[in-house]
């Protein structure tokens, strides 16, 4: 499956492809704007269901934050 299939296939429904969003974290095919952008369509599907990862997703994407930041001091 090419990546960007893949990308899009994730984005629609990342609970098919991932048991928790921490999971997100550690998936290699993608960099860390692929992944933010994977956890926000996430959140935005939890939120209209029952919002059972909320507090991981958000955790994640704070990760990613730090992430970014120390890079760009770098």
């Amino acid at each position: 499956m090419a990546k960007k299939k893949l990308f899009t296939d994730i984005r629609q429904n990342p609970a098919r492809f991932y048991r928790v969003p921490g999971d997100v974290l550690r998936d290699r095919r993608f960099d860390d704007a692929e992944r933010i952008s994977i956890l926000k369509a996430w959140a935005a599907l939890d939120a209209a269901l029952d919002d059972v990862f909320a507090a991981e997703i958000t955790a994640a994407l704070v990760e990613l934050d730090g992430r970014s930041v120390h890079h760009a001091a770098e």
